[in-house]
Formats: structure tokens, C-alpha cells, sequence
């Protein structure tokens, strides 16, 4: 049994045990429960499946989004709340860190959540990485979130996660929620730097569980794609009767936060996928690949200093070539993104592990160390003979 089998009996069997059921729908969840657990050896696409008719069937896809809940209020949640604060939903926050949740009242103009009850969309920003290591992917904290939005939230609402998360994670959510909620992955894109440009109403990728939750999930992001259809080609279509410029810029915010039906949307221009777990995949291979960017110019930067020539001007020389970009090494990858989502990435596959990936972490390695080295020499004292006075090497 693999450690994630583990961890979702632990939070489902949490679940059912925790779970209010109302006395009217009693039958009809029990029904549902005994079915995944029958279903338990088959693949969760089967469970998926045969379950999808009846959710786009009792819980209306035509949804009115009012009352909006960000949960994880870091360096995410807070350009997130703000956003849909501004949109005019009736925003409201929550963090474990009280801190965060002052910060966030301040900053983004959200209301404290004192429960996850009555909320039309919960949009899930929490940190998917080890407490006490920041580079290593960890969904613990996601799931315990989703244990308690499946107690507490009505039928038929929208779970958005917007943190990063390893493949398979969206079902095993789905399934978290009894198949009572729809479930969306819509991955950030978010750059501080260059917030106006990409900022979080920048063009971004979305996928859904079942059809009529990324039917939902288009609804409340971009609701001019109301034409996306249960097949591909609806799909793969959608996107092009957005208004995005040739930079791949989000379109006229004066479009406003309603489509033709009064129906509040985040404006947002979403890229829609046929499969939750492209949407999954997406987010890891972008960061993992500009990890490889960034390791190359680590390399060559190495490669240089062991063959004497000037890097900067290679580099500039480099990158003269309109289709070349060679990055400036550091001190090399920070953060903690680009680390945890390319392990994460590497850890996606049981068949195949990356070998061009595994190359670029001994690059960043031995970088490191070269760098280390060398500050050391640099505020390492030598003694001039001719002067005996001390001077610093540079």
C-alpha cells in the first residue's frame, strides 16, 4: 500500500466519522459512501465516472457565486483575496497563523472566517511543503483542510485549489468530499515583481474532476468561456474567444466582475484542460522547468571558471540571439518553489524519473559548494610577505 493510499483512508475514515449528515439525505450519502468503499479496488476514474451524471444532475452547474472563503493567507492567499475582494465578492479569509489573518484583514479587506459553513466557493492556498523543510513536498496540511471544508460545506460549492500539488491530488479531494462539491485545479501564476503584468489575473491553466466541475470552475474564473462543453473540442476551443493580446496579457478588466446573466466572475482568461491531472502537471513543470534554466547557467558558469573565461561576457554574447536566454546564477535556486515542485515533479512518475532533472540538483550542488568555497577564500586573511600586512583576495 503506498503512502498515499495511507494518508487518504487516515483523512476519509476521519471524515465519515466527523461528517453532520442531514436527516433528509441520509440514504443518498450512505449510498454514495458504500459505493466508493465497494469500489475501493478499482482505478478512482471508474469512481469518478459513475458518479459524475449524478453530481452535474443534483447540484445545479448554473451556480451564483457570492460568499467567497481564501484559506492559506501567505505570500499567495493575500494577492488572491485581495483580487477577489476587489471583484466585489463577499470575501472571507482563514490561517492557522493569526498573524497572517491580521495581515490579511488589513491588507486585502477580508472578513475573519469563523467557520467553512455557507461559503459558494472555497479557493485553497495553503503551503504544500514539510514545516520543517521547505523544500520537500508535503500535502498533509491541504487534506486536514479539505477533511473539515467536507463536514461543514453545503452540496453543490466550488473547492478551487490553487496550490501547487502533486498528480493524483484533485480525485483524492474529490473523493475527500464525498463527491458533493465540484473540484477545480486552477494553479497560480503570481510573480511579486511584476504583479500588474503577472500578477493573479494573468492567463492560467484550469482542469476539472468532472466535466461539469470545470464547467463550474469556468464559470466563477472566466465567465465568458460559457461554451465549454463536455468534449475536447469544446474545450480546446474555449480559450480562443478570449480577448489576450499577442504577449499573452489578460484581457480588459473594464469587462467588469458580471457576464449577460448578472453572474459574478473573476474576469480572469483561463487556458482549460480536458484532464485534472494536465492542470496538476502543469504547475510542477513549469517551475521545474526553469529550474533546468537556471542550472545551466550554473554549469556554465562552472565551465567558465574552470576554463578561464570571462562568463558575463560570454553571457551577454550569448544572449545577443533572439531565441537564447541564458539566466544569471546567484547564490544559487532559493526559494522554496522551484526546489519542492521539481521533487515533486520527479516524484509524479513510478516508470520514468527525469534524468536531465537529477543532473541539474548535482548542478546546483556542486555550485553551491563552488560558491561557498570561494567566499570563504574571499574573507579568508593572507599575509603579503613583502608588506606583512594582511589584505583580503577578491
Amino acid at each position: 500500500m503506498t503512502d498515499q493510499s495511507v494518508r487518504f483512508i487516515k483523512h476519509y475514515v476521519y471524515s465519515l466519522s466527523s461528517m453532520k449528515l442531514s436527516s433528509t439525505d441520509n440514504s443518498n450519502k450512505e449510498r454514495i459512501c458504500l459505493h466508493i468503499l465497494s469500489s475501493r479496488p478499482t482505478s478512482s476514474n471508474s469512481i469518478i465516472n459513475s458518479t459524475e451524471d449524478e453530481l452535474c444532475t443534483k447540484y445545479n452547474t448554473n451556480t451564483q457565486f457570492n460568499k467567497v472563503l481564501i484559506i492559506g493567507l501567505g505570500q499567495l492567499g493575500i494577492p488572491v483575496a485581495r483580487y477577489v475582494s476587489e471583484k466585489g465578492f463577499d470575501t472571507y479569509g482563514y490561517d492557522i497563523s493569526h498573524k497572517a489573518m491580521e495581515r490579511a484583514e488589513e491588507l486585502a479587506v477580508v472578513k475573519k472566517a469563523i467557520n467553512f459553513s455557507e461559503f459558494d466557493v472555497y479557493i485553497l492556498c495553503v503551503s504544500t511543503h514539510k514545516s520543517d523543510e521547505m523544500f520537500s513536498p508535503q500535502i498533509d496540511g491541504l487534506l486536514s483542510i479539505v477533511a473539515r471544508i467536507s463536514r461543514e460545506a453545503k452540496d453543490g460549492a466550488l473547492v478551487s485549489i490553487e496550490s501547487t500539488i502533486p498528480k493524483g491530488t484533485s480525485k483524492e479531494v474529490f473523493e475527500l468530499l464525498n463527491h458533493r462539491l465540484h473540484v477545480v485545479h486552477a494553479p497560480h501564476r503570481w510573480y511579486a515583481a511584476e504583479e500588474k503584468e503577472h500578477g493573479v489575473n494573468q492567463l492560467r491553466v484550469i482542469g476539472g474532476v468532472c466535466d461539469c466541475c470545470l464547467k463550474v470552475g469556468m464559470q466563477f474564473y472566466d465567465a465568458r468561456n460559457k461554451d465549454t462543453t463536455n468534449t475536447t473540442i469544446g474545450i480546446t476551443n474555449a480559450i480562443t474567444s478570449n480577448s489576450i493580446d499577442s504577449n499573452n496579457n489578460n484581457y480588459d478588466d473594464n469587462y467588469g466582475n458580471k457576464n449577460k446573466n448578472n453572474q459574478k466572475s473573476l474576469g480572469i482568461p483561463m487556458h482549460p484542460v480536458t484532464e485534472i491531472e494536465i492542470a496538476e502537471i502543469t504547475k510542477v513543470v513549469e517551475n521545474a522547468h526553469r529550474y533546468l534554466q537556471i542550472a545551466f547557467a550554473e554549469d556554465l558558469y562552472l565551465y567558465c571558471q574552470a576554463n578561464n573565461i570571462n562568463f558575463p561576457e560570454l553571457r551577454d554574447a550569448l544572449n545577443t540571439k533572439w531565441n537564447v536566454n541564458i539566466l544569471e546564477p546567484r547564490e544559487g535556486i532559493g526559494g522554496h518553489c522551484l526546489p519542492k515542485d521539481t521533487k515533486m515533479f520527479l516524484q509524479s512518475s513510478n516508470e520514468r524519473k527525469s534524468k536531465i532533472l537529477t543532473a541539474a540538483m548535482e548542478v546546483d550542488e556542486d555550485y553551491r559548494r563552488y560558491r561557498t568555497k570561494l567566499e570563504k577564500q574571499i574573507n579568508s586573511p593572507i599575509v603579503d610577505d613583502n608588506t606583512t600586512r594582511k589584505r583580503y583576495t577578491r
